[in-house]
């Protein structure tokens, strides 16, 4: 059985307020950096202008896409939203459990199955990398139409790290750009493998508009994140 080094690292943070080991990241244009694991337990007063701006657009039944530890479900939860916590690490999903979170699911994205869609699809700390690929991309934009409510909307933030190649000097692939593979490693323990997606604006509205979504950049910081809000074209038009 695999190793969720990921959730154990969470769940002994939990636990302790603490590491006594930190949780690695390695990628694929070869740096190893060490994932400040207090991200991901933040309270309202930490999240950045984009999260809140994002977290302010969420409209009726609120799924809550790898949604970790569940801090942004907590957040939800206490304004009133129903809101669902998707996240496929079983500790993760215990700890979202001790913390109060109150309707958790424990899938992968692309095997949720809903009888009533969603009407926000939330993926926030670049939640949408789970795509892994541009064509995974695709199919996670045709998978989240099956997910949604007539009047469903999906919110998400992601980034342009071209930067990287050029910062790393590493040659650029023959890939697209975004497309990173990484792998967690704690206390000695190396995970497995996983892929992961971010892009740039032009890219995804490019793509976007292939699979008939309408696009609407809303947010900006100086970190080159961008915050998004799409929707259906057929919904738009109906």
């Amino acid at each position: 059985m695999e190793r969720d080094v990921y959730g154990e690292a969470l769940y002994d943070y939990h636990a302790l307020n603490a590491l006594s080991e930190p949780l690695l990241l390695h990628s694929s244009y070869g740096d190893i950096e060490e994932m400040p694991i207090d991200v991901f337990f933040r309270d309202a007063d930490d999240f950045p202008e984009l999260e809140h701006i994002a977290l302010a657009l969420c409209d009726g039944h609120v799924l809550d896409v790898g949604a970790g530890v569940g801090s942004h479900a907590l957040y939800l939860q206490e304004k009133g939203f129903v809101v669902d916590a998707l996240e496929v690490s079983n500790t993760a999903c215990e700890v979202m459990k001790n913390r109060g979170v109150r309707e958790i699911i424990q899938a992968d994205f692309f095997n949720l199955k809903v009888d009533k869609g969603y009407d926000t699809l939330l993926f926030l700390m670049n939640g949408i990398g789970l795509a892994g690929s541009i064509e995974g991309l695709r199919k996670l934009l045709r998978h989240s139409k099956t997910l949604m409510s007539e009047k469903g909307q999906l919110i998400f933030d992601s980034s342009d790290i071209s930067y990287l190649y050029e910062e790393y000097r590493i040659p650029k692939p023959d890939h697209y750009l975004g497309e990173i593979h990484f792998q967690y490693e704690y206390k000695g323990q190396v995970g497995q493998p996983f892929d992961w997606l971010y892009i740039d604006q032009q890219a995804l509205i490019a793509l976007a508009h292939e699979e008939d979504w309408v696009v609407q950049i809303l947010f900006e910081d100086d970190q080159d994140q961008y915050l998004v809000r799409m929707e259906p074209r057929k919904a738009v038009n109906d």
